[in-house]
């Protein structure tokens, strides 16, 4: 299937303040994110035409944004509205949104106190993540080189795009090895997440989830915990390191894009997509589908 380049396409995207054509968003090549990674982002779904989690999601940009030291004077309603437009505009159903806060062209260097502060939301018919035999049979997965950073080295709890240089490589180097995503550990050495989900392990009917302490919290991952204490299933937080990845039962990734996914396989031990995971899956797409969500309408 031929690629459709993002830069290229029909619709509107929302951006500082209104709806523009698509192709017509552009940024300058001096924008201080684009030199220096000043950026914030979220990733959040759409479905059956209702955006899931939004205020959520709104709160962790704003914060995010403090976080990088970004001005940023939006609401969580203000933000909100201009997601809402932006799936009215190009007639979403279920697909996928990306807010962005950026710092632009007013000052190059390290200092950019000076620099505007950009807010852009573009949306999009994407309906899944991984398809088919994958969702069955569970991703493969390789353990990354690269590892996440401690929490006094990096701005870990914000979403922010620099933080995502090491994903990049480490899942470029993932599939040249005919992986699907990369295994990535913390700087201790623990069991941390994949390039872009979270990570929980099944062992005896219980889950198990590393503590985020130097990587996101994600939005997802908190669901799958409240989904857990509701089914009555044991779910413990905690420091999970390498060689228990022998001894699991299931393993499954969690993410706005990749939803509920299972894996198959981390380096050379293997799982079967178990009555845990499948349990989640269900609970989740039940939930996304019919639970409470924020009504674009």
């Amino acid at each position: 299937m031929a690629l459709i380049p993002y830069d290229d396409r029909d619709g509107h995207i929302w951006m500082n303040g209104k709806l523009m054509p698509w192709r017509d968003c552009k940024v300058h090549f001096m924008t201080h994110a684009l030199h220096y990674g000043g950026a914030v982002f979220e990733g959040v779904r759409c479905y059956n035409g209702q955006i899931f989690k939004i205020n959520e999601h709104s709160q962790r940009l704003i914060d995010g944004c403090k976080i990088m030291d970004i001005k940023f004077d939006y609401t969580v309603e203000q933000v909100n509205q201009a997601c809402i437009e932006a799936v009215r505009a190009n007639n979403i159903t279920d697909g996928y949104l990306r807010p962005l806060v950026w710092r632009g062209a007013e000052q190059i260097g390290v200092g950019a106190t000076e620099a505007k502060t950009h807010f852009a939301v573009a949306a999009w018919d994407w309906p899944q993540y991984y398809k088919g035999d994958l969702l069955e049979k569970g991703i493969k997965v390789c353990t990354s080189k690269w590892r996440r950073p401690a929490p006094d080295t990096a701005p870990v709890h914000a979403k922010a795009s620099g933080l995502y240089m090491i994903c990049t490589i480490s899942k470029h180097a993932a599939e040249k090895l005919g992986c699907n995503d990369a295994l990535m550990l913390d700087y201790r050495g623990h069991v941390a997440e994949l390039t872009s989900a979270n990570l929980f392990m099944v062992k005896d009917g219980a889950l198990h989830t590393p503590t985020p302490d130097c990587f996101l919290n994600g939005i997802t991952r908190q669901t799958v915990i409240e989904l857990a204490h509701q089914l009555g299933i044991p779910m413990h937080v905690r420091t999970i390191m390498p060689d228990e990845i022998k001894t699991a039962d299931e393993f499954f990734a969690t993410g706005t894009a990749a939803e509920i996914t299972p894996i198959g396989q981390i380096d050379d031990t293997f799982y079967k997509v178990g009555p845990v995971t499948r349990k989640i899956r269900e609970a989740y797409s039940a939930l996304v589908r019919g639970g409470v969500v924020e009504k674009v309408a």
